[in-house]
């Protein structure tokens, strides 16, 4: 199904009066899962995106410009027709998206060879960006976060380690990260495992950690399944430490697990109780339209996302062409996002700052070390 957002009626009267776009709107694909079993994200990035569109659009810049919302299901089949989809519609100058590393990259294959720009917002494998110079995300790597966090985790003198991951492209990229660090830093990896996402008992899995006498144990899910993981772990009495990736950072971590989150540790680029005045008024702005939740990274990294498109987009007036918006979007230094500032490297690439997090009173706070 298709969503189409105009930011004014007077555009969205037009639409319907003339299949052409305005001369002076600019169109731009987003494809994500509307619905299925990530539909969650899917709906958050939709919704953050309408946030950064309706400010663009009410900025009295010389041309409006409209997304085109297509749901992808998190299915990588689903996710490749969208994209031939995109790509026949020559009105459209630069795509958003996909959620999943998988679904990316399986629709990057066809961004590749029609030279149209592709920025996601979550797509985190290593090889996502490799495909083409098409490909860009805003998000820090697991080639990034696994060296990290296996650095954070040897200083706390966890040298013995666990890791496990849901059973997916990002999930394999997660375990392969964090193990070679692990390797490299001179610690031992005494247990590996994927599970399939969605799993409901874990206690097989966790008796096998506690066969293996970690010090710690490191983890690559999102927050369903980390909440499921936590529960069964302070069900079965096991005290052993809990690191994770930015992945798992959600208010629904702690909304779904409880106290059993207390303690666990994990990197993220974005706090909603960061002073700085773009992050509150981004989480002043999604509080209106969540029912006064707070916004965790993923939604937070759409905002960006979009924001970073808009911006290439300005930048390739007049006229802009789906080459120009490339280069434009290659061109991004130190974008001020509410993740922190964003500058894309040679191979696209976000130079990004990690913040260490830790759950305490029932909150994500920062840690120093």
């Amino acid at each position: 199904m298709t969503f189409r957002r105009l930011a004014l009626a007077t555009v969205a009267a037009a639409a319907f009066a003339a299949p052409a776009l305005a001369a002076d709107t600019v169109k731009l694909g987003y494809q994500l899962p509307l619905t299925g079993d990530t539909a969650q994200y899917g709906q958050d990035f939709r919704k953050a995106a309408e946030i950064a569109l309706d400010e663009f659009n009410a900025a009295g810049k010389p041309f409006k410009v409209e997304i085109v919302f297509e749901d992808s299901r998190s299915d990588a089949k689903e996710g490749t027709n969208i994209a031939r989809k995109f790509v026949d519609d020559k009105a459209i100058v630069g795509v958003l998206g996909d959620f999943t590393s998988g679904v990316s990259m399986a629709s990057a294959q066809v961004y590749k060879e029609a030279g149209l720009a592709q920025l996601s917002q979550t797509a985190s494998h290593p090889d996502y960006t490799k495909i083409s110079k098409y490909q860009f995300r805003n998000i820090a790597t697991q080639a990034q976060e696994g060296p990290y966090n296996a650095q954070w985790m040897a200083s706390k003198g966890y040298k013995n380690v666990a890791v496990i991951a849901e059973q997916t492209d990002w999930g394999q990229s997660v375990v392969s990260g964090y193990s070679e660090a692990v390797k490299a830093g001179g610690g031992t990896v005494a247990f590996s495992e994927f599970f399939n996402r969605g799993l409901k008992d874990y206690r097989s899995l966790i008796s096998k950690i506690e066969r293996a006498k970690p010090d710690a144990i490191y983890t690559g899910f999102f927050y369903e399944d980390g909440a499921q993981f936590l529960k069964q772990l302070q069900q079965l009495g096991v005290k052993t430490p809990v690191y994770s990736t930015s992945a798992a950072y959600s208010p629904k971590l702690i909304e779904l697990a409880g106290d059993a989150a207390e303690g666990v540790r994990l990197t993220s680029n974005f706090l909603p109780t960061d002073p700085a005045p773009n992050v509150q008024h981004f989480v002043t702005e999604w509080k209106k339209r969540s029912a006064d939740a707070v916004p965790g990274q993923f939604p937070a990294q759409a905002y960006d996302a979009v924001r970073i498109m808009l911006a290439a987009v300005e930048k390739a007036q007049p006229n802009p062409t789906r080459e120009k918006v490339r280069d434009a979007l290659a061109q991004t230094t130190d974008f001020p996002g509410v993740t922190g500032k964003t500058t894309f490297n040679a191979e696209r690439e976000p130079v990004k700052e990690l913040v260490k997090v830790e759950v305490k009173g029932g909150a994500f706070v920062p840690v120093a070390e």
